[in-house]
């Protein structure tokens, strides 16, 4: 910390100086990263965030965004300073009611120093106002904020709060959220969990949205245009809100005959991976030019191309098994997003078993002797696959034998107490591979080491005798492909190409 007193004489500058807290020599800048090795910038240190109230004003017409965000924060050191994730164009940052100056630097930090410094262990208020265009922001070449004919929306991943909201954006600091926002009448705005209300005045209407379950920030999303909104209630109890934009076109039929199903799926999903974790649900398609499908919590968001083809049930359970397995258990760090994808694309294999097109077995066979041993797929490790590899399709297909390989290795009654009891043991909080190979080998009783390795870790096709000690591709013959290969195949591009450049 640098403090510069301009005094007209040694006696002055020693009285100011006596006038500084003594204990503030010891405050610290807040690190400028979380520690994530595949992305050192993202999320930040010093704090933790509980949560968030967003009250926001957007225009459509002009992708003009207007907003106040209040973070309720604790602190986790000596703070002298401290940075938040974001982009936009700020007016003013007060902490604890008081005037804090500003900075940004790097791509898409804002660094805040507060009047005076933070001690650890104590609560902290930070309100951010601020405005901008989002689309005209872009960090690293890409936007994660997607304009539509008639507004936009934040949707991605690893990151895509900074376009709308400013946060500590990694999955480590979850938080519960208010999100309040102003649009024309006419337009409806979107946005996770339940919504509390709306009112109308002077042309405007304000849609208040809570999520009251922690969530991490790029689970977090907003969505402005004309929607149809369909709403109802699970067999389970739970309230389902679907919407879906009115200019869907061709495509309109098929994502309302996917994603009306969440509440079957979801119910259906229960029975394997436990209770729905969650007091809302449902899902949306914005007319978005992506092509991916993202798990954003409560209310999935899925690009109009995932239906191109007709319906594709098989995407929603795959965003909606990431409700447990990504959203209820978050990464530790991004190198452990096989335990987010594996078990998702796991999940549309064992919903291909209950249509009857194709078992687990059989499509893990499939995987398996389809791909030769030199084919690229096999050199990426889903159990650490490296930031330019986080989202191949090895993480999900090589993901997902790996869970039959462990399902083959310590049985069904294991293996489904397993999938049902990780989320409870890790519930609204973080863990790592190495953590759910821990989990395993407790509920299984087995020694698991050599069967994780082989699947997750080495950059190589397991061998024959390998396979076969895992009952993988016991034949000689290469299995016929299963019925429900090319709905889960048409899938592959669910998270791909995230970033809009």
């Amino acid at each position: 910390m640098h403090r510069r007193i301009m005094a007209p004489g040694a006696l002055a500058a020693a009285s100011l100086m006596l006038a500084i807290p003594a204990s503030a020599a010891s405050h610290s800048p807040g690190a400028p990263g979380i520690g994530d090795p595949y992305y050192p910038a993202y999320g930040n240190g010093g704090y933790d965030v509980s949560h968030y109230d967003l009250r926001l004003k957007y225009q459509p017409a002009t992708d003009t965004l207007e907003g106040t965000a209040a973070l309720l924060a604790r602190t986790t050191q000596d703070l002298s300073r401290f940075n938040l994730d974001f982009l936009l164009d700020v007016g003013e940052v007060r902490v604890n009611g008081a005037k804090a100056s500003f900075a940004t630097s790097g791509e898409h930090e804002l660094e805040i120093t507060p009047k005076t410094p933070l001690a650890k262990g104590t609560d902290v208020t930070v309100v951010v106002r601020y405005s901008g265009v989002p689309s005209s922001k872009q960090a690293y070449g890409f936007t994660s904020w997607h304009r539509t004919p008639d507004g936009g929306v934040g949707a991605n991943e690893p990151e895509a709060a900074w376009w709308w909201f400013p946060s500590n954006d990694h999955p480590l600091d979850k938080a519960t959220y208010d999100v309040s926002v102003q649009v024309p009448d006419g337009t409806q705005a979107i946005s996770n969990g339940t919504l509390q209300s709306t009112s109308s005045r002077a042309g405007w209407t304000r849609f208040n949205w809570r999520s009251n379950k922690p969530q991490a920030t790029y689970l977090a999303t907003l969505a402005v245009g004309k929607f149809d909104i369909t709403t109802g209630t699970t067999e389970s109890g739970i309230p389902v809100l679907n919407a879906y934009s009115k200019d869907l076109g061709d495509n309109a039929g098929a994502a309302r005959a996917s994603i009306e199903r969440t509440g079957e799926v979801a119910d259906w999903l229960a029975e394997y991976y436990g209770p729905y974790p969650y007091n809302a649900l449902g899902g949306y398609v914005p007319n978005t030019t992506t092509g991916y499908a993202l798990e954003t919590q409560t209310r999935p968001f899925y690009s109009p191309r995932q239906f191109a083809n007709g319906s594709n049930v098989s995407v929603v359970v795959h965003e909606l098994a990431h409700q447990w397995y990504g959203d209820l258990v978050s990464v530790a760090g991004w190198k452990d997003i096989w335990i987010n994808e594996g078990f998702a694309r796991y999940a549309q294999w064992l919903w291909s078993e209950h249509e009857g097109e194709g078992t687990a077995q059989e499509i893990a066979d499939h995987v398996y002797a389809s791909r030769p041993a030199d084919d690229p797929f096999w050199a990426v490790k889903p159990g650490d696959p490296g930031p330019e590899n986080q989202f191949h399709i090895a993480v999900y297909d090589r993901g997902a034998l790996t869970l039959q390989a462990l399902r083959n290795e310590i049985g069904d009654d294991a293996f489904f107490a397993i999938l049902k009891g990780w989320p409870q043991k890790f519930a609204h909080g973080n863990a790592t591979v190495a953590d759910f190979q821990k989990y395993a080998e407790e509920v299984s009783g087995q020694s698991l080491g050599t069967l994780f390795d082989t699947w997750l870790f080495q950059p190589s096709k397991p061998t024959a005798p390998a396979a076969r000690a895992a009952s993988i591709a016991k034949v000689a013959v290469a299995p016929a492909q299963p019925k429900s290969w090319k709905k889960i195949a048409a899938t592959n591009n669910v998270h791909e190409q995230e970033h809009e450049h």
